[in-house]
């Protein structure tokens, strides 16, 4: 059984239980056999945290920024080993998707978060001179990080986004892995303990364990030393945990699930139908839809036009060869959702069922239904069906499409087509309000599927996109305030205070609000 990574040292595990990965190309179990962490080990990890947490926490950005910028040059160094066994734990393509894509990504947003450490804006550092009043973002503590299985790299647990948000502000980090991809994590975690002993980071600063049992993963994010949590993956899972860290007054900040409609404008399809065509294709199918801002639904109007549209995507669907979908447990999860969709009314035009016997495969799926049935019943009628499918809403007018946008449940993307010339302004006028106000981030003329990793990115969204509209798990330096408390100071003796409150501004690099301005200045005498 392979070792977790527990207090600085590779350890065997304790455990009773084991698990494998699988090959979802041809459905075989990979050899290498992962431990379920017991309690015992789940202690012992809080508490190596916690301790780490002592000697950390009065350290300035730039012992974080060391350690985030090492751990991407060991990332880099080991770009083989991650592709191949990444490739062979998910099925995603090795180019572009993981060597060329993902990867640069995974180290761009490290080295992102390791810029913002070692500037330190993102703490927010407030001074009021006359009243000797300050405060500034601290950590907040240990925090545990539970990645999805749809981004092996991007979002892992112990190297994507949350984990570098996370570093940044300045907390351990206890990582729990996803069982789809426990070796790409390991991996990880190799290059992660390397670049902590490279960087005299103290032992239980980074920690992995692969897996918990569902009782133990509440406790994770319950537990009186964690002071917060990051969770991306299913609605169901991620309610239990909310429910956990809820109760025990804990911060955890969700990605649980998003539909991203599209709503196409009727001047749209007179001007440029069969361009749109083959941009929602490409954007659906992109990935086997395995994207969390994969265009799950699409409104657009009644009619001839709009029925040429679906039969256009129709036909490239059924042109397209199926994708090969993370885990059996997606596959399972997709055919669910169809089924529920159509037993709300909705009638199947293409798909719907498995697409190969020896590798785990879902047929390219269309659903379609009217504006009516969907304003009728929008919560089962938005169940997510993550994978390579969708459903168009057909509406007759502008209202219909209106009432749809307002029956929407929070979603991370909303997207409006509309024509060029300004046919269509009055309309978008009316939807896109409704639309704005149940999504993170709203496009125009554009397919939602890729997210940039910029400082204006957001990768949120009301409930259920996110559990609080008011964070997002992509773009620094915002993603770091998710891992900050609130330290006030009043009337503290300088020298005591935080380099950042001080009234010389360390290395003059922060933005400090100083007296009601923004300024890198030092207080003035």
């Amino acid at each position: 059984m392979e070792p977790v990574l527990l207090n600085g040292e590779w350890t065997d595990s304790s455990a009773t239980e084991s698990f494998q990965a699988s090959n979802p190309a041809n459905g075989e179990a990979l050899p290498a056999e992962f431990p379920v962490s017991p309690r015992a080990e789940i202690e012992q990890a809080i508490a190596a945290a916690d301790a780490a947490f002592q000697v950390v926490r009065s350290w300035p950005g730039e012992r974080f920024a060391a350690f985030l910028g090492a751990f991407a040059d060991a990332i880099e160094a080991r770009t083989d080993a991650l592709v191949e066994t990444a490739n062979l734990e998910t099925a995603l393509p090795v180019s572009p998707r993981l060597r060329d894509g993902e990867l640069p990504r995974t180290t761009n947003q490290l080295r992102q978060a390791a810029a913002a450490a070692r500037e330190g804006t993102w703490a927010h550092a407030t001074i009021d001179s006359a009243a000797n009043v300050r405060s500034v973002l601290g950590p907040v503590g240990p925090v545990s990080v539970f990645g999805p299985n749809n981004f092996p790299f991007a979002f892992n647990s112990i190297a994507g986004g949350d984990f570098a948000a996370a570093v940044a502000a300045g907390n351990p980090v206890v990582a729990k892995g996803h069982s789809s991809h426990p070796g790409t994590t390991k991996l990880f975690a190799e290059a992660a303990h390397e670049a902590a002993q490279a960087t005299d980071m103290p032992p239980g600063f980074v920690q992995l364990l692969y897996r918990t049992s569902h009782a133990d993963g509440e406790l994770l994010v319950a537990h009186p030393k964690i002071g917060a949590s990051g969770y991306t993956g299913s609605r169901s899972a991620g309610l239990v945990l909310k429910k956990a860290a809820d109760a025990a007054g804990k911060p955890i900040y969700l990605e649980l699930s998003s539909i991203n409609p599209v709503f196409i404008l009727p001047g749209t399809l007179e001007e440029r139908a069969a361009a749109v065509v083959d941009e929602f294709v490409g954007s659906c199918l992109m990935g086997t839809g395995q994207f969390c801002t994969n265009p799950g639904l699409v409104v657009l109007p009644a009619g001839p036009s709009g029925d040429e549209f679906v039969a256009a995507v129709k036909a490239k669907f059924e042109e397209a060869p199926a994708g090969t979908l993370l885990g059996e447990g997606v596959r399972r999860s997709f055919l669910a959702g169809v089924k529920t969709i159509r037993e709300a009314g909705a009638e199947l035009v293409t798909g719907g069922d498995s697409a190969d016997a020896t590798r785990v495969a879902c047929q390219n799926t269309i659903l379609k239904t009217t504006a009516a049935k969907f304003v009728a019943d929008p919560e089962t009628l938005q169940t997510e069906a993550f994978g390579n499918g969708t459903l168009f809403v057909l509406a007759e007018n502008v209202d219909e499409m209106v009432a749809v946008a307002e029956a929407l449940e929070g979603n991370l993307t909303g997207c409006l087509y509309s024509d060029t010339g300004g046919l269509d302004d009055d309309a978008y006028d009316r939807v896109a309000p409704a639309v704005r106000q149940q999504v993170g981030r709203l496009l125009n003329d554009k397919m939602p599927t890729g997210v940039a990793v910029t400082a204006a990115m957001n990768h949120g969204g009301p409930f259920p996109a996110t559990g609080h509209p008011g964070f997002t798990a992509v773009g620094v330096p915002a993603s770091l305030v998710r891992f900050g408390m609130l330290q006030c100071y009043d009337n503290v003796r300088p020298h005591r205070l935080p380099p950042l409150l001080q009234d010389a501004n360390p290395g003059g690099l922060a933005w400090r609000l100083v007296d009601g301005n923004w300024t890198k200045d030092d207080v003035p005498a």
